[in-house]
């Protein structure tokens, strides 16, 4: 396995924010989606809460529907003593190249890279750079955890809790053959990705060679599965108590009635 080569490298932050958020409706139609205020702030706001308190001090937006609403809020994030800079992704075609607008923001840095409609407790940004600190594998990947398959990205973990395989969205000839292959057993804990992740700048790499998949878009999880197949270690996470991805009005919906 490949180890960190940025040791005593501040850790940045990349915060994906362009999306138009089309399933939120009327919602969206004036205001990006992680400007949608959840528990009296903006989803966006609780999101560089956390990483700021996570010791995260430098952190780039990438933005696109609406972008003004987003940069003339947090403007340059000096009033939260950060510093925020941003870029804008122009065409939208998937989560796999938005990361590399803010490649030269992060230099040489590892950086936690999160989207900007995913809520968990502010708590789990620093677990996750502590995590990340502690193990020998220069990624992160956060999961959660679940029973049916069919769900999402399924990651398959060694006895140590690193990544050694990604199948996104596994069709029925797949689930078959993950079951001979003794990945998958009747019972077992299923982890989906979370969608919040830590690397090092060698995700461009793998970016940079990515095609669009049969959807017409460039995935992030095609990059992340070419890095593990590459020596590269992830290691993984489990995302304790909330994980919430804000996708349609009914979640939203659901939020209201509870507290942060």
């Amino acid at each position: 396995m490949i180890k960190k080569s940025t040791a005593g490298q501040k850790m940045k932050a990349i915060i994906l924010a362009a999306g138009k958020g089309t399933r939120m409706g009327d919602l969206t139609k004036s205001i990006p989606k992680p400007m949608l205020s959840v528990f009296g702030k903006p989803i966006l706001e609780h999101i560089i809460m956390g990483i700021a308190d996570a010791g995260i001090k430098e952190i780039f937006i990438v933005v696109g529907h609406r972008s003004e609403i987003i940069t003339n809020y947090f403007g340059d994030g000096s009033k939260w003593g950060l510093t925020i800079a941003y870029g804008e992704q122009t065409v939208q075609d998937g989560t796999g190249k938005a990361p590399e607008i803010a490649r030269d923001f992060i230099g040489g840095s590892p950086f936690l890279l999160t989207y900007g409609d995913i809520l968990v407790k502010p708590e789990t940004y620093t677990k996750m750079v502590q995590r990340h600190a502690k193990t020998d594998s220069p990624n992160l990947l956060t999961v959660v955890a679940g029973k049916d398959v069919t769900k999402g990205g399924v990651i398959f973990f060694d006895q140590d809790f690193n990544m050694k395989r990604l199948v996104e969205k596994p069709s029925l000839a797949q689930l078959e053959e993950l079951k001979r292959e003794g990945l998958i057993t009747e019972g077992d804990t299923v982890w989906y990705n979370a969608g919040i992740y830590i690397f090092e700048p060698h995700i461009f790499e793998f970016t940079r060679q990515l095609v669009k998949s049969p959807r017409g878009e460039y995935e992030l999880t095609d990059a992340i599965a070419m890095l593990v197949n590459a020596k590269h270690g992830v290691a993984g996470m489990e995302i304790e108590g909330r994980w919430v991805d804000v996708r349609d009005p009914e979640v939203l919906a659901q939020l209201m009635g509870e507290t942060y």
